[in-house]
C-alpha cells in the first residue's frame, strides 16, 4: 500500500524522519504532551499541535486503508477488477475519491436502471453509446429499439424501450469518476446559499431575522452563518436552498459526453444527461456540498471553542489564599462558604444583605467575622443574579477593615451544573447544592484550571453553536485540550482531585483513584519515586506522568520542576560543576548562562532538553500562568437601564467568537464587541487582538434594553 510517513511528511512539511519517530512514540502509547516536551531529540522538537495533526492522518489513511481492502474484496468478487482500477484505488488519498470510484460497483437498491436490465434493455443502451462516436454507422433509434419491445419482458412499446436504455445510460454517466469530481469541485467553488423566512413567521418575529432575504457564497459564507442557517431549517423557520449556473453545467455535460453529430441521437443524449444530472448527480453533490460545509463550520466553530477554553482554563489563578466565596441571591440570600488557601471547605453561612436593614446589618456582622476569623485574604462572588448588589455590599464592609481582602466578581457558568453533579455530591456528600455551588465559585478564583477541569467543557460558556457540531468531534477536542493544558501547567501531587489527576499524562481514571487512595491512607508523596508503590502504576506510566506531577517541599527539590526524574542526573552533573548543593538550586538561576550546555549532551539527553532543563531550573516551581488581573466595574452601572452611550467602563472578555468578542460589564448581560470594533486597524482574527479572561475597557456605542443588546467598542479607548 502506500507509504504513510512521506505523504504524511510532504503534506505537513516535515522530515520523514519526523513523522516515523513522532508516530513509532505514539503507537506505544506515548501521550502527545509527554512527546512535545520530553521526547524533542527523536521528534526534532514537534509541537502538541503537530503532534496531533500527524496522528489525526495516520487515522485517516490507516482508515481509508482498509475501506480500500474492503472494496477491492467486493470488486474483485464481482469479477470487475481491472489492474487500472486496482492502480486507481491504491493510489487515491481522500475518502471521497475512493467512494466516487467505488460507486458503479456498490450494491444499490432497486433503481430505474436495475429495472431497465431485468427487462433486458442493456444491449439498446450498449448500442446507443455505439452510435455516439463521430464516424458511427447512421441508424435511427427506432429501429434499432425496435428490437427490444417485449410484450412478456414488459416493453411495450418504442418509448418505453428508449427510456430504460436512457435509464442505464444516466446512471452510468453518474457513476463516473472524473465528472464527479468536476461537477463537485465546481458546485464547491461557484454555487451560493440563498435562504428565506417561511410566511408563517412574520417580520421581526424570530432570531433568525438577518437570513430573511440572505445570500452568500459556499466559499465565503461564515461558519457560525452556515450553523445558523441548517439550525433555522432544523427549527422549519428558515428556506435553504442552494443555486448555481445550470446552463453551464448541461454545457459542461454536454461537451464531455456527446461525441455524434447525428441530431437523434444528440437530442436522445442531451435528454438522458439533463435526467442524469437533476435526478441522479445534483441531489447527491448538493447532499455532500451543504455536508462538507458543516463539516468545515463544525471544525471552525470547534477550534474557536478550543482556543476560548484553553484561554479560560489558563486563566491567571488568584492564588492559594484563604478566600470567602459567594453565591448571591436576592430573597433566597447569599450562600457563603469559607476555603483554606489549599481550597479546603471549612465553614458556610447564609446571609440575607438584600431583604431589608436589619437583615443586612446581621449579614455585615456575619461577614466581617468569618474575614478576621480565617484572616481572608480573597472574596470571590458568583455573577449571577444579584452580584453587583452583593459587590456593592460588600466593599462597604470591607472598606473600614486595616486589611482589606481583593474582591472579584467570578464567571459562575458551569458552577450549577457541577453542584448537581456526582462528582459534587461524592466531594461534599453532607453540603446542600448551592454551598457546593459557592465553593466552586471560590475555588475558581484560588486555581480557575484545577476546578474547571470538574465541569464539562460544554456547560462553561464559551463556546458558539456547541449543541450544533459534531459531539464525538468536540468531545475529543475539548478533552485534548484540558489535558494540554493541565500537563503545560502541571498538578500539585499533594493536592489535587481525581479529576485533575484524570487528564495528567499517562493516568487512567483508576491510577487516578488509586493515587488518591494512597494519598489518603499513607499522607502526602515526599517524592516522586514513591509513585511506584500506587497499585497499578507501572514503569510505563509512571515515565508518562512524573515530570507533571509536583510535590512542594519535598526532598528533592527537583521534584517541584517540570525536570524529568529521567533528566535528574544531568541536573546533579550540572549542580556539581557549579559547586553548589542540589538543595540551593533556588538561588543558581544567574550562574547558568556561563554554562556550555554541549559539554552536557549523552547520547540520550540532547540540547533541546538541556535547555529545557536550563529554562525550569532559572525559575524553579514557578506558575506558568501569566500574572493575576482583575476587573473593577463601574460604581452605580449594575443594570442595562445604568447605561448610556459614549460611557467608559471596564470588563472581562467572556467569549471570543469570529465575528467579536462578548465583554461582562456587570450588567447581568454580556455586550457585544463587533470585530470592527476591536481595534483601531483592519481585524482579520479576533484571537489575534482579544482572549478569554482578559481585563480591557470599552467604550459604550448603542444601547437596546428591549432585546436586551450592548454594542461597545475598543476604539480610541
Amino acid at each position: 500500500m502506500l507509504d504513510y510517513n512521506k505523504i504524511i511528511a510532504t503534506e505537513l512539511s516535515l522530515q520523514q524522519q519526523q513523522v516515523e519517530q513522532s508516530l513509532e512514540l505514539l503507537i506505544e502509547g506515548a501521550t502527545v504532551p509527554f512527546i512535545a516536551r520530553y521526547r524533542k531529540e527523536k521528534t526534532g522538537s514537534l509541537d502538541e499541535t503537530q503532534l496531533r495533526d500527524i496522528l489525526e492522518r495516520y487515522t485517516y489513511l490507516s482508515e481509508l486503508d482498509k475501506r480500500k481492502d474492503t472494496i477491492l474484496e467486493a470488486i474483485k468478487n464481482q469479477d470487475k477488477l481491472t489492474d487500472q482500477l486496482q492502480k486507481k484505488i491504491e493510489s487515491c488519498l481522500s475518502k471521497t475519491e475512493l467512494e466516487d470510484l467505488y460507486l458503479p460497483y456498490k450494491p444499490k437498491r432497486r433503481t430505474k436502471a436495475t429495472i431497465a436490465r431485468e427487462k433486458g434493455l442493456e444491449g439498446l443502451a450498449t448500442a446507443i453509446k455505439y452510435l455516439n462516436i463521430p464516424d458511427a454507422k447512421l441508424q435511427s433509434l427506432e429501429e434499432i429499439a425496435g428490437e427490444y419491445i417485449s410484450e412478456e419482458k414488459g416493453v411495450n412499446n418504442l418509448e418505453e424501450a428508449l427510456q430504460g436504455a436512457s435509464d442505464i445510460l444516466a446512471e452510468e454517466v453518474a457513476e463516473k469518476a472524473n465528472l464527479r469530481a468536476y461537477l463537485r469541485d465546481y458546485l464547491m467553488k461557484e454555487s451560493i446559499f440563498i435562504s428565506s423566512i417561511k410566511k408563517e413567521h412574520p417580520e421581526g418575529s424570530t432570531k433568525y431575522e438577518m437570513y430573511r432575504n440572505f445570500q452568500a457564497s459556499v466559499t465565503k459564507i461564515a461558519p457560525h452563518n452556515i450553523l445558523a442557517l441548517f439550525r433555522g431549517e432544523t427549527e422549519k423557520i428558515i428556506s435553504l436552498s442552494i443555486d448555481f449556473d445550470e446552463t453551464y453545467i448541461t454545457a459542461y455535460l454536454y461537451n464531455e459526453e456527446i461525441k455524434t453529430k447525428n441530431k437523434g441521437i444528440k437530442a436522445f443524449y442531451q435528454s438522458m444527461l439533463k435526467d442524469s444530472f437533476n435526478r441522479l448527480i445534483k441531489p447527491s453533490l448538493l447532499r455532500e456540498v451543504r455536508a462538507d460545509r458543516k463539516n468545515w463550520a463544525d471544525l471552525e466553530s470547534i477550534n474557536t471553542f478550543e482556543i476560548n477554553l484553553r484561554e479560560l482554563l489558563l486563566s491567571p489563578p488568584a492564588g492559594m489564599q484563604p478566600t470567602l466565596a459567594i453565591d448571591p441571591g436576592f430573597r433566597t440570600g447569599c450562600k457563603v462558604a469559607v476555603l483554606s488557601e489549599t481550597g479546603q471547605f471549612l465553614e458556610y453561612q447564609a446571609i440575607f444583605p438584600h431583604t431589608g436593614a436589619a437583615k443586612q446589618k446581621e449579614a455585615k456582622n456575619t461577614l466581617k467575622n468569618l474575614i478576621q476569623k480565617y484572616e481572608i485574604e480573597l472574596i470571590a462572588i458568583g455573577n449571577g443574579t444579584a452580584s453587583r448588589e452583593t459587590d456593592q455590599f460588600v466593599g462597604e464592609v470591607i472598606k473600614p477593615l486595616e486589611n482589606q481582602p481583593i474582591k472579584v466578581i467570578v464567571n459562575e457558568s458551569g458552577a450549577s451544573i457541577y453542584s448537581a453533579s456526582d462528582l459534587a455530591r461524592e466531594e461534599f456528600p453532607d453540603l446542600d447544592i448551592t454551598v457546593r455551588g459557592a465553593i466552586s465559585i471560590g475555588r475558581r478564583l484560588q486555581d480557575p484550571l484545577a476546578e474547571l477541569v470538574k465541569i464539562d467543557p460544554k456547560s462553561i460558556g464559551v463556546g458558539q453553536y456547541q449543541h450544533d457540531v459534531d459531539q464525538k468531534l468536540l468531545k475529543k477536542n475539548l478533552e485534548e485540550t484540558v489535558e494540554s493544558c493541565v500537563n503545560y501547567v502541571g498538578v500539585d501531587l499533594n493536592t489535587a482531585s481525581k479529576q485533575l489527576l484524570t487528564f495528567v499524562s499517562g493516568i487512567t481514571p483508576t491510577i487516578a483513584n488509586n493515587i488518591v487512595s494512597y494519598r489518603d491512607k499513607n499522607g502526602i508523596f515526599n517524592n516522586r519515586k514513591e509513585l511506584l508503590k500506587v497499585s497499578k502504576l507501572g514503569p510505563k506510566a509512571y515515565e508518562q506522568a512524573a515530570g507533571f506531577l509536583r510535590i512542594r517541599g519535598g526532598k528533592n527539590p527537583l521534584d517541584n520542576t517540570a525536570v524529568h526524574p529521567e533528566s535528574y542526573t544531568v541536573v546533579e552533573t550540572i549542580i556539581k560543576q557549579l559547586g553548589v548543593s542540589l538543595s540551593d538550586i533556588n538561588n543558581i538561576s544567574s550562574r547558568l548562562k556561563s554554562l556550555d550546555l554541549n559539554t552536557f549532551v549523552t547520547d540520550t539527553i540532547g540540547l533541546p532538553t538541556l535547555e529545557d532543563v536550563i529554562a525550569e531550573l532559572e525559575k524553579p516551581g514557578r506558575d506558568p500562568r501569566e500574572e493575576f488581573k482583575y476587573a473593577t466595574f463601574k460604581e452605580g452601572v449594575t443594570e442595562i437601564s445604568d447605561l448610556s452611550e459614549g460611557m467608559i467602563l471596564e470588563g472581562v472578555i467572556t467569549n471570543v467568537v469570529k465575528f467579536g468578542a462578548f465583554i461582562d460589564i456587570g450588567v447581568h448581560q454580556d455586550g457585544l464587541i463587533h470585530i470592527s470594533q476591536l481595534a483601531n486597524y483592519f481585524v482579520n482574527d479576533t484571537n489575534e487582538v482579544v482572549k478569554v479572561g482578559e481585563v480591557v475597557k470599552v467604550k459604550v456605542l448603542e444601547i437596546d434594553e428591549k432585546l436586551k443588546r450592548v454594542s461597545l467598542s475598543m476604539k480610541e479607548v
